[in-house]
């Protein structure tokens, strides 16, 4: 019986030491820092180009960048009581240091790509984009660098993300459970606009990435392959707003009880560009009103999810639990 509680033991403490060992490798050694290999980028100077730019800047990036400037310098992006503590958004304007000023096209291109900065290290997946066109990415970077108000210098500083010292993200990062997003530099093109569902399809999975909002959870989007999503287009995702009040987003799949099934390719319309439902009430104000779409963009979408699977669930009554 000794004998055998003396070979438990000294497992336990092998066990120990390997945890303990780990741990401090987890806690005192450097992050990892990846290679950064930019890509070359020839930005667009035509105004259809800063236009498409433009409109993701404005509609997408600004909902988390904007700060109270009126300029893309950042706020704060989740509060201290966050899983992961408080994040505020960088600054994004042409400050030559504070800003985006100091990277070049292709290392802000390559950052959209992969998540890693400039530096080589990952900041996080909230503004990737690795499916885009490189077209239109190129037009993304074309208006970050226009003469824009929104976009001209700004000196805030804001502090480091709390999770960054976290442990948990450390080791999530070391073990590779958060690793960059892969990235050959293979050209990568958009569908023509005149293959409808193929076209609605990049709009709503890689350009505006309508289904990071309307699908489960942001934290389990598949973002290489987002049809992979857990709920996807089917909702449930709780999106904050500026204020950090939480709406759970709608089941947009073609269900008719529980989706938008039951609606018209105008009604949809309608409520992607002004915010009101068939039945004239107005949708939650964390969802964008995207009024600079056209009108081919919109019923491009319409005529893919009108392809994507029905589920015949709600997450609004799931969350109220009925």
């Amino acid at each position: 019986m000794k004998k055998t509680l003396k070979i438990a033991g000294i497992g336990f403490g092998i066990l120990l030491s390997i945890v303990l060992i780990a741990a401090a490798w987890v806690q005192f050694t450097p992050m990892p820092v990846y290679d950064v290999v930019p890509p070359v980028v020839q930005l667009p100077t035509d105004s259809a180009s800063l236009a498409k730019g433009k409109k993701v800047v404005e509609l997408l990036c600004a909902h988390c960048h904007l700060g109270d400037d009126g300029k893309m310098s950042g706020r704060l992006f989740s509060p201290a009581s966050d899983p992961f503590g408080e994040i505020w958004s960088a600054n994004i304007t042409q400050h030559p240091t504070k800003g985006i000023g100091r990277y070049t096209d292709g290392e802000l291109a390559y950052l959209m790509r992969t998540g890693i900065n400039r530096d080589g290290r990952i900041v996080g997946y909230m503004m990737c984009h690795p499916n885009m066109s490189d077209e239109d990415l190129a037009s993304i970077v074309a208006y970050l660098r226009s003469g824009a108000d929104i976009m001209q210098p700004s000196e805030a500083v804001h502090p480091a993300p709390a999770y960054l010292s976290s442990f948990m993200v450390k080791a999530l990062i070391k073990f590779g459970v958060f690793k960059p997003l892969p990235y050959d530099g293979k050209p990568i093109s958009a569908p023509p606009a005149t293959e409808q569902v193929a076209y609605g399809r990049y709009l709503a999975t890689e350009f505006y990435e309508c289904y990071t909002c309307h699908s489960a959870n942001f934290e389990t989007n598949n973002l290489l392959e987002p049809e992979k999503s857990p709920g996807y287009f089917a909702g449930g995702n709780p999106v904050p707003d500026e204020a950090f009040n939480t709406c759970i987003s709608p089941n947009i799949t073609p269900s008719k009880e529980h989706g938008i099934g039951n609606w018209t390719e105008d009604q949809f319309l309608v409520a992607v560009k002004s915010g009101t439902r068939p039945d004239g009430t107005l949708l939650q104000h964390q969802m964008p009103r995207f009024a600079t779409l056209d009108d081919t963009e919109v019923r491009a979408i319409w005529a893919y999810l009108r392809t994507v699977p029905p589920v015949e669930e709600s997450p609004l009554l799931a969350a109220k639990g009925e």
